[in-house]
């Protein structure tokens, strides 16, 4: 146990996590240079496009220190995004330390703190490292200063490296062999195994990735989840290298696979604990929960003939994604479909992307929601996730929405107008530091429902990329909620209509009467859109119909004539809006969802 040493690595997105797991793996020779490419860890296509991790993944690097000593180095990868927070907590759950990467151009950011809180609650040792040294923006000595100011670390002891250039890769090496401790546990004691991932092979099942605490596990010994009490025979064990190699059994403070014919990636829960049927753990391994969805948001196909494959598709996503939950769903404007629970607005974005090029699926996405909570006055407590559901307003005693902490990072000259961003969208209890000269962190309580609506690309904006954003979910507060309903020559479209804060009702419905309008396509009648609250109508716009001149045959004559051919007209295209049905476009679902001043 004394030659293994299980890390991570820790950062703010785009600081480099995944390109110095690309150097890691190649100076410990795992790889030779014609097979390498580069973010050797991310699998998916649009992990490598968006430059971000999605899926955590594990690799063990061999190691031989100046001595000549072999060693076993455990990288276990982590996701970098708020929305797969739990998983980043039992992937760091399953080291002893992690290297803590710091941009030396953009300096501490709002997730490199969110991570550095997370790795001190495992009371793991933290090692900074200070990356991208060889950009010409880089300032070292400013970036050493916040790792002493913000972070509380002895910035003497941070390692300078150029992921992308090789630079200090030996140094990195060499610090997580002395600095990291090795693992601790007994052969012995009952098998105790935390699972931090699990991915789907069709061939084999689910293959789980755990951290073995104490105890053995071999091929032919029969496991207990200890969550759902499920029992299966164990086929196979083993290391993560570039690919999967066998062994004879996995022991305590190793980190690998287990191979064991589950069925599907949902039996595994992350963050559950793996004992011997016929001698089991006392108790599991702490810190374990149920992953609940925090976006909710429906998905029809774009034909309704394609249904049946939509089913398929997502059934097939999955066997991959455990954290997808979604049940039938029905609307009267788009037919049959799913309502899906998403653990945020990436992964709401991840999974529509991937069902739509991995299955080649054409879908229509409605505007996402929250999990709002009502209090009727019969005393009764409803939760709701989808606007079709809203009670009737006259039952309704109190109104609930979730609430988050924002962390928001930003230099200081951004100040007012992320202060004035944050109180549009009904900020309360700021609180301001001041980490380090020019730089200046703002917390703020913000309703999530206004976060999910396009609230990170407004950030951007008004700090000009600079601002960086993280949060964690409070609870849930009394609001005023009301539902808006979108109307089409009178009838309701029931795909449109969202719950929303009353004061802000009105310049949400007058977005959608806009949106509509440039979308909807002008038809042979004319079509009013109106925002509804109730009976009561609070927007209007109007999409024009096409137009035959009838008066261009009257030359001179009485002006009866002409109201006569007028009055003719307008019976027929009130004739024909009787009969006549509206036709949405796709794009008019997706337009609806954008503010008013994004193009």
């Amino acid at each position: 146990m004394k030659q293994i040493r299980n890390f991570s690595i820790i950062a703010h997105i785009d600081h480099g996590k995944s390109t110095l797991a690309d150097r890691l793996i190649q100076a410990t020779g795992l790889v030779d240079a014609r097979d390498f490419r580069d973010q050797l860890l991310d699998t998916m296509d649009i992990e490598r496009e968006r430059g971000i991790t999605i899926k955590s993944q594990a690799i063990t690097l061999p190691y031989v220190d100046s001595e000549g000593q072999e060693y076993a180095l455990n990288l276990i990868d982590t996701p970098g995004h708020v929305d797969f927070s739990y998983e980043v907590s039992r992937a760091l759950a399953s080291c002893e330390g992690v290297l803590l990467l710091v941009d030396a151009a953009q300096g501490v950011e709002a997730q490199t703190m969110a991570n550095l809180f997370a790795a001190m609650e495992h009371d793991l040792e933290i090692i900074p490292v200070i990356n991208k040294i060889d950009l010409p923006s880089a300032d070292i000595e400013q970036t050493k200063e916040q790792i002493e100011m913000d972070l509380g670390l002895d910035s003497d002891l941070a390692i300078l490296c150029s992921a992308k250039e090789g630079t200090g890769i030996d140094h990195v090496l060499a610090t997580i062999v002395d600095q990291i401790p090795p693992p601790t546990g007994s052969e012995e004691d009952p098998l105790q195994a935390l699972i931090f991932d699990a991915h789907y092979d069709p061939f084999r099942g689910a293959i789980v990735s755990c951290r073995i605490f104490s105890g053995r596990v071999r091929p032919g010994d029969t496991i207990r989840l200890m969550y759902n009490n499920a029992t299966y025979r164990v086929e196979e064990v083993g290391v993560f290298r570039l690919t999967r190699e066998s062994r004879k059994s996995l022991s305590a403070g190793e980190v690998g696979y287990i191979i064991s014919g589950i069925k599907t990636v949902s039996d595994t829960r992350i963050g559950d604990t793996i004992t011997l049927e016929n001698n089991p753990a006392p108790t599991p391994l702490p810190g374990f929960k149920e992953v609940k969805p925090v976006v909710f948001a429906s998905v029809y196909p774009v034909a309704s003939d394609e249904y049946r494959s939509l089913v398929e598709a997502l059934e097939k996503y999955k066997l991959n994604d455990a954290s997808l939950v979604y049940q039938k769903d029905s609307s009267a404007a788009l037919g049959l479909g799913f309502r899906c629970g998403f653990l945020g607005l990436l992964h709401l974005e991840i999974v529509q992307e991937r069902l739509e090029r991995e299955f080649d699926q054409s879908l229509i996405m409605t505007s996402p929601t929250v999990q709002y909570r009502f209090v009727l006055t019969n005393g009764d407590e409803v939760t709701i996730d989808n606007p079709i559901y809203y009670p009737d307003p006259a039952a309704i005693a109190k109104a609930f929405e979730p609430y988050i902490r924002a962390s928001i990072m930003i230099p200081e000259r951004y100040m007012g107008a992320v202060m004035e961003l944050c109180l549009e969208r009904r900020g309360t209890h700021s609180q301001f530091s001041y980490p380090s000269t020019g730089r200046i962190e703002i917390q703020f309580d913000l309703p999530l429902a206004e976060v999910i609506y396009d609230f990170y690309d407004k950030l951007k904006t008004v700090t000009q990329g600079y601002g960086s954003f993280d949060y964690d979910l409070l609870d849930y507060r009394e609001s005023d909620l009301v539902k808006l309903d979108i109307l089409l020559n009178g009838e309701k479209v029931d795909a449109l209509c969202q719950i929303v804060y009353r004061e802000g009702a009105r310049a949400r419905a007058l977005n959608a009467c806009n949106r509509l309008k440039e979308e909807i396509p002008r038809h042979m009648f004319k079509i009013a859109i109106q925002g509804a609250i109730g009976g009561t109508i609070i927007a209007r716009s109007t999409v024009n119909a096409f137009r035959k001149d009838v008066t261009a045959k009257c030359y001179g004559g009485d002006i009866s004539r002409k109201r006569k051919l007028l009055e003719k007209q307008k019976k027929g295209k009130k004739r024909m809006k009787m009969v006549g049905s509206v036709t949405v476009p796709q794009s008019a679902f997706i337009a609806i969802l954008r503010s008013d001043d994004k193009k």
